[in-house]
């Protein structure tokens, strides 16, 4: 047997945290040294940031994530070591792992296939490396090395590289790489969180590790490293086709290692084995780099060939209510520490939205304390000034959120006492104002101005959305005087058509549901108030939340207001959804598929319903363009920044829209 120790480890970076990052770096190669981990796999672009957007295209950002490199060889001695940086050469700017060999820089792998689409945008800063050509890169200080399509051969192991999106394309260069008799392949990622998405990348580690014949280590980032994108960790290693170790997710520490034992000489003569196997025996490989390494013997034990179990959560039957929970908690908390906000403020309504934004506060804060502790909690949010001498979830969950309810005549006494239930029941500190006067005061100055009264017949849309806005001065107020980051609440579905109050309950620095639809997040709260998470606990207070129809009650009472008699049942909304923007149909399309999906509604109704939606949906890109910033969940998001890009300005589907209705005239 030649057993080695192999290691991934996920990183919690900061773009263009020089010191943080390298320290960070510094501490996850000693903790896999003190491991026993001979080779070293850590995330893409540890050095710098996945995030630093254009700044990668700065020399500043360049020249520094070089030097950082030169300070962190010295900690590579004695092992293998891939380190992710950016990369200037011929003028051109690639995203390169460097291999370190016993605390020297042996050579640069570049990447060969960039991430252009969904949140990536790669091929903006960085250029594709071709497939077969080395060349040699002078470093700032003279020394030459060589860069470029490489595979290493490492003290007699063979190394070679697939950096993220090289493993997800169908021509991947693992093929290549195994035809050189490639030992190990190392990708390191920044592969972003989205439901479901671990179960696809352990089926390329896997069919990698198979195919090829080799062991596959794979790392990745974690957290909310730059804003909008998560990251969940999750390392991966492989060898022949099984599964030896699967990283944690969604931690709240700086890193997470993960490490298993592989035997090269299986994987070896499992090549040896496979008829189909052709070794490329061209002789002298250019592409090969050769490096001197004294291997230390690993030893097997009980748990070289058994995959440690994953948390209950990651096999449960709500796993994408737990995905939710573990990816907002975190987002949450790196948002804070990052932002160096003083605590969170939450506009707190009693409704779906602000309940879920304010529960989802308070379990992030509970989650962390539970992982960090009070001693590493503390030093997490050493910044924060108001941290409670005695740390518990309650008396952190005060001292960080304030909520605060804020009613006019047509606030409600259901909602407003919905509100102080969820309040009181994850201990956040809550506030009642009343802002009726204020209110008013718009009224009589306006009307004033116009020279005639308001009413709800002419002027229901601008009678609703003041408001809305009326409530927005004095939340920020609340936020500021605390210098606390204030949450906005809007749902994906209300930003689909629009359903929001542009400066009113669009108000906050970050919108941390603005990623996730109505349906679902009503069935998560109705999770949460039952069920909850798997070692935490469930929030029954919510059921003065869940009881209620959605409203954005703004109009007189016994007008008797609920979101869906506006707008149209949440699930047929999120469905054309899908439909008109996930999968780019067009209205006639959506509509033929919604009969499909909703065969209980009239012809006559569905039209109706399509037609609202394509029409609110074109006339309010520009409200969608001035949302606070929401994290990414899913490969339905609407964020033009990072995913779904819409002209402001557009012919709003006209004549698709008159297709529509003579195709319903033709059917009713």
């Amino acid at each position: 047997m030649k057993l080695i120790k192999l290691g991934a480890v996920v990183l919690n970076q900061l773009p263009l945290d020089w010191t943080g990052n390298q320290q960070r770096i510094r501490e996850a190669i000693a903790a896999a040294r003190e491991a026993g981990v001979s080779v070293l796999c850590l995330p893409e672009l540890c050095i710098t940031g996945y995030g630093c957007e254009d700044a990668f295209l700065s020399a500043n950002t360049v020249n520094r994530a070089w030097h950082a490199l030169q300070e962190l060889l010295p900690d590579t001695k004695g092992m293998v070591v891939s380190l992710g940086l950016p990369v200037l050469h011929q003028n051109a700017l690639f995203n390169c792992a460097c291999l370190a060999v016993d605390g020297r820089m042996v050579g640069l792998t570049a990447k060969r296939f960039l991430a252009g689409d969904g949140i990536h945008y790669e091929p903006r800063w960085f250029k594709p490396w071709p497939a077969g050509i080395r060349d040699e890169f002078t470093a700032p200080d003279g020394t030459v090395i060589p860069i470029g399509d490489l595979h290493f051969d490492v003290g007699n192991v063979r190394i070679g590289f697939e950096i993220c999106e090289d493993a997800w394309v169908a021509n991947r260069p693992g093929a290549t790489l195994a035809l050189h008799g490639i030992d190990l392949i190392l990708n390191p990622s920044a592969s972003h969180f989205a439901f479901g998405k671990l179960e696809v990348r352990k089926r390329f580690v896997l069919e990698g590790s198979r195919a090829f014949g080799v062991s596959y280590v794979y790392s990745n980032l974690l957290g909310n490293e730059s804003g909008r994108a998560i990251y969940d960790g999750g390392a991966l290693i492989a060898s022949g086709g099984k599964l030896l170790a699967v990283g944690t997710r969604f931690s709240f520490t700086d890193y997470q290692l993960t490490s298993a034992i592989v035997d090269l000489d299986l994987t070896r003569m499992s090549q040896a084995r496979t008829t189909s196997f052709k070794p490329d025996l061209a002789g002298d490989n250019p592409l090969r780099v050769s490096a001197p390494f004294d291997w230390l013997a690993s030893k097997a034990d009980a748990n070289t060939r058994s995959v440690p179990l994953p948390p209950a959560w990651e096999n449960s039957p709500f796993l994408k209510e737990e995905e939710f929970l573990r990816a907002e908690a975190l987002a949450l908390f790196d948002y804070l520490r990052k932002s160096r906000s003083q605590g969170f403020v939450v506009s707190l309504s009693g409704g779906a939205d602000s309940s879920a934004v304010a529960c989802l506060v308070s379990l992030s804060l509970e989650m962390a304390l539970a992982e960090l502790g009070t001693e590493g909690l503390r030093q997490k949010l050493a910044h924060i000034r108001t941290l409670p001498a005695e740390l518990t979830a309650r008396s952190l969950t005060h001292a960080l959120l304030t909520t605060a309810y804020q009613a006019t005549a047509n606030s409600g006494n259901v909602t407003r006492a919905a509100a102080r239930a969820v309040a009181t029941a994850i201990g956040a500190k809550h506030l009642e104002m009343e802002v009726e006067e204020i209110h008013q005061g718009y009224l009589r100055a306006v009307a004033t101005a116009l020279g005639r009264q308001m009413d709800w017949q002419h002027d229901d849309l601008a009678l609703q959305n003041i408001q809305a806005r009326v409530r927005s001065p004095g939340i920020w107020m609340i936020a500021n005087v605390s210098n606390a980051l204030l949450l906005s609440t809007s749902n994906r579905s209300e930003a689909a058509v629009g359903y929001a109050t542009m400066d009113g309950d669009t108000s906050g620095g970050l919108s941390p549901i603005a990623g996730i639809d109505k349906a679902f997040l009503r069935q998560w709260l109705r999770w949460l108030e039952t069920k909850g998470p798997e070692g935490l606990h469930s929030i029954p207070a919510l059921a003065a939340v869940n009881q209620q129809a959605p409203t954005a009650e703004l109009r007189p009472a016994d007008r008797h207001q609920t979101d869906e008699d506006d707008l149209m049942p949440y699930d047929v909304l999120d469905a054309i959804e899908r439909a008109a923007i996930r999968d780019k149909q067009g209205p006639l399309e959506a509509f033929e598929l919604m009969q499909t999906q909703f065969p209980a509604h009239s012809v006559h109704q569905l039209g109706v319903w399509v037609e609202r939606f394509f029409r609110l949906w074109c006339r309010n890109q520009w409200k969608r363009e001035r949302y606070a910033p929401s994290f990414h969940l899913d490969d339905e998001n609407l964020d033009p920044k990072t995913w779904c890009r819409f002209p402001i300005l557009s012919g709003g589907f006209e004549t698709e829209l008159a297709e529509l209705r003579e195709r319903i005239a033709s059917l009713v």
